[in-house]
């Protein structure tokens, strides 16, 4: 774990301007520079960085934060990623803690091997000649370091030779020791690297030309290597996923050789395994929708219905595509059938639709119980999505089962969530931006306003107000407050104080009005709180603060 003094020591030294002006075009534009912002499309520029508060936020799509921030978005890494990267980029040497005795774990025999597994490819003619017959251009070869690795005494002589220690292959993953003798995981495989996001190898996928059971193996689980975590060539797809706003997710390595060779560049695959609940947030990154390519076999199709319901509920957009008749996209590509995958990703069925249909389809729709069996169970899933979506879909089941749809039971939340949809408009006010931004400017007075005033009597920027005396200083809305050059601050506490005395002033002019129309109320309550108010309100035109009162 990187140390907090050493992130602040590297905060200190990172000029904003410097590190996003080594990925845009930053124009000067009074006490701040502007350009189009690098996270959605727009024609004018709307992105905003301040040198002064060393921040950047997007007036178009609400981006913003700081310095390490802007690298994790553009970068697609996580934090402790960002920080080394910027480390690295400005040659600061990070501290980390030895907490439970851990330390950083080197990833160089692991680039070590792949460089010498993509050597020996060449001198591995069945490898070259199965490569070739799946169509596989020599560019890909390359491009996704495809490699070969030998027989299990050669690696390990390779692995002594280069001065790695067994231990450190083990922990890697590349090697395994039964006690007696130390072993290559990798025997006689045409080998996939695996690298993290930010395109550090950290493992290999392996896929046997001997006819051995396991067709293809995985690095097994250590320090670096998580399948559960892991996309394959997520690091060659992220820059088209973000511009196409797509992923394409595949069962196999060699689905996304192809499906890259072919230009759908924004296709990755899962490990060997399903999809989890661990790989949601790289999916989620830059927003994509996603789209399920998988096999219309038994096992491919389980697994496309899992997915389907994980990422429903998740809330992503996206489909599913099952391919059939013994092909699968690598075939399709080699095939030359590139219209008709243009026409598959275009519209795959969506999540929802999919997981109801397979649903019905275990169910004998001519047998009343079978039917009704799979109205429960369907009813079942749709009660795992939001209110609003088992609306929309309970009408589709209830066509799909040619029933009336007041036959399906929704959940209670449904009702109440339909208030959730009311949105008010928001307003906006001048004095509550200029008291926000003073306060983000100025928060020795936060305590003194807070005082004074309560956030009930902010109308139109209460999420702000919320956000502020919480200290969330990075939320999005108050970076837009605190960037905005438009919106002006007071310039003391004096000048502050005589704005407050105004919303008092009109805040208790109102406490009267609706004193006087409460009909149940006494005569001489009335008369006692008629009298503290006005005289409340002629302090407050003499510029005299006086304490709020809700009641």
């Amino acid at each position: 774990m990187i140390t907090q003094d050493s992130i602040e020591a590297l905060r200190a030294r990172l000029d904003i301007v410097d590190v996003i002006g080594g990925y845009l075009e930053l124009r000067k534009n009074g006490a701040n520079y502007k350009a189009p912002c690098p996270f959605h499309d727009e024609k004018s520029p709307s992105f905003v960085v301040s040198p002064q508060k060393q921040i950047y936020h997007c007036f178009g799509c609400g981006a913003g934060g700081d310095s390490i921030k802007f690298v994790m978005e553009k970068e697609k890494l996580s934090y402790p990623e960002a920080l080394e990267k910027l480390a690295s980029t400005y040659n600061f040497s990070l501290s980390y803690t030895d907490n439970k005795h851990q330390k950083r774990v080197s990833t160089k025999l692991l680039e070590s091997l792949n460089e010498w597994y993509q050597s020996l490819l060449n001198n591995k003619p069945s490898a070259l000649n199965y490569l070739k017959e799946r169509g596989i251009f020599e560019s890909s070869i390359e491009k996704f370091g495809i490699g070969f690795a030998p027989a299990s005494h050669e690696t390990i002589n390779y692995i002594r030779a280069k001065l790695f220690t067994m231990k450190e292959a083990v922990e890697l993953g590349v090697a395994g020791d039964d006690g007696s003798r130390a072993y290559a995981r990798f025997i006689e495989r045409i080998t996939f690297p695996i690298h993290a996001s930010n395109g550090t190898n950290v493992g290999f996928g392996g896929r046997t030309i001997t006819g051995h059971q396991a067709k293809y193996i995985n690095s097994p689980q250590t320090v670096l290597f998580n399948k559960s975590r892991l996309l394959y060539a997520y690091h060659l797809a992220k820059d088209a996923i973000h511009k196409k706003r797509e992923l394409i997710v595949t069962e196999g390595y060699l689905d996304v050789v192809m499906l890259h060779q072919a230009g759908f560049t924004q296709a990755v695959a899962t490990l060997g395994t399903a999809l989890t609940p661990e790989h949601l947030p790289l999916l989620r990154k830059g927003d994509p929708k996603i789209i399920m390519a998988y096999d219309g076999d038994k096992a491919g199709r389980a697994a496309a219905i899992k997915a389907s319901k994980l990422l429903s509920v998740a809330g992503f957009s996206g489909g599913v595509v099952l391919f059939g008749e013994g092909l699968d996209p690598a075939d399709m590509v080699k095939n030359g059938q590139l219209e008709e995958l243009n026409n598959l990703f275009r519209s795959p069925k969506s999540f929802i639709e999919f997981v109801l249909d397979q649903i019905l389809l275990t169910f004998d729709m001519q047998d009343p119980k079978e039917k009704e069996k799979a109205l429960s169970e369907t009813s079942a899933y749709l009660k795992t999505l939001t209110p609003l979506l088992q609306e929309e879909y309970k009408r589709y089941l209830a066509a799909q089962l040619a029933i009336s749809p007041s036959f399906i039971k929704l959940s209670q939340s449904s009702i109440e969530g339909k208030k959730e949809l009311v949105v008010e408009n928001r307003g906006s006010d001048v004095f509550e931006l200029s008291l926000i931004k003073t306060l983000l400017e100025q928060p020795a007075l936060i305590t003194q306003t807070l005082d004074i005033i309560d956030i009930s009597l902010i109308r139109y920027h209460q999420e702000e107000f919320q956000a502020l005396i919480s200290g969330e200083n990075a939320h999005p809305r108050l970076m837009a407050v605190s960037i905005n050059d438009s919106i002006p601050c007071f310039e003391n506490f004096d000048a502050l104080k005589l704005e407050l005395c105004n919303i008092l002033s009109r805040y208790y002019s109102n406490k009267i009005k609706h004193l006087m129309r409460n009909n149940a109320l006494s005569f001489e309550h009335k008369n006692f709180y008629n009298r503290k108010y006005r005289n409340y309100i002629i302090k407050l035109k003499k510029g005299q603060l006086v304490p709020f009162e809700s009641n």
